[in-house]
């Protein structure tokens, strides 16, 4: 297991069988979820340390994943049949596996949201070289080839006309690698 692994014992010994039940449990969770899990805790604990039967064990996983804590914790009095301890630490985990599940699915949502491409106005043409110039919102000018434009639309362009762009790196500097206008639903503010 690549991931930190803490595991703490209360009101019981360490027990071997256990800790390797812990880490199987654990391993898996790393193979499921990998490089997103940075640290993960585990707490044990027999709830009566006296009895010698009907002892109810409570099993606590807090796992770490990109600066958020995620914890989950199956108590006895919940669930009876945590009087098997391997039971609580099995349902512990299956509550973080939902629980990392839940995460990684906003963490693919927040990755797929896609900001609208950069938007400029044509501000040279050279036809007879086949470029144009674009000066972006922030006021650089980026160069742009007669094959960036989308369905070959470099002789219907004009200057001042609003694009939206892809820019990509050339042999000389910044490039649009894609043109298209910009229709009436991308209206750009004016520019001063």
């Amino acid at each position: 297991m690549k991931i930190p692994l803490q595991l703490t014992f209360r009101n019981m010994d360490h027990s071997d069988a256990v800790e390797a039940d812990v880490r199987n449990h654990a391993a898996k969770l790393e193979q499921l979820f990998p490089n997103i899990i940075t640290s993960c805790r585990v707490m044990v604990e027999r709830r009566h340390r006296h009895h010698q039967q009907g002892n109810l064990f409570h099993a606590r996983v807090d796992i770490t994943v990109r600066g958020r804590e995620l914890v989950a914790s199956r108590k006895p009095d919940q669930h009876h049949a945590h009087e098997e301890m391997h039971v609580a630490i099995r349902d512990a985990f299956a509550a973080t596996k939902r629980q990392l599940r839940q995460f990684t699915h906003k963490l693919r949502h927040e990755v797929k949201s896609h900001q609208s491409p950069p938007h400029g106005r044509v501000v040279s043409l050279m036809p007879m070289e086949d470029f144009g110039r674009i000066r972006t919102d922030d006021g650089r000018e980026i160069y742009f080839h007669r094959n960036s434009v989308i369905n070959g639309g470099f002789d219907r362009l004009e200057i001042g006309d609003q694009v939206r762009f892809n820019e990509g790196q050339g042999d000389v500097g910044p490039q649009a690698t894609t043109v298209k206008v910009a229709g009436k639903h991308h209206i750009l503010p004016d520019r001063p």
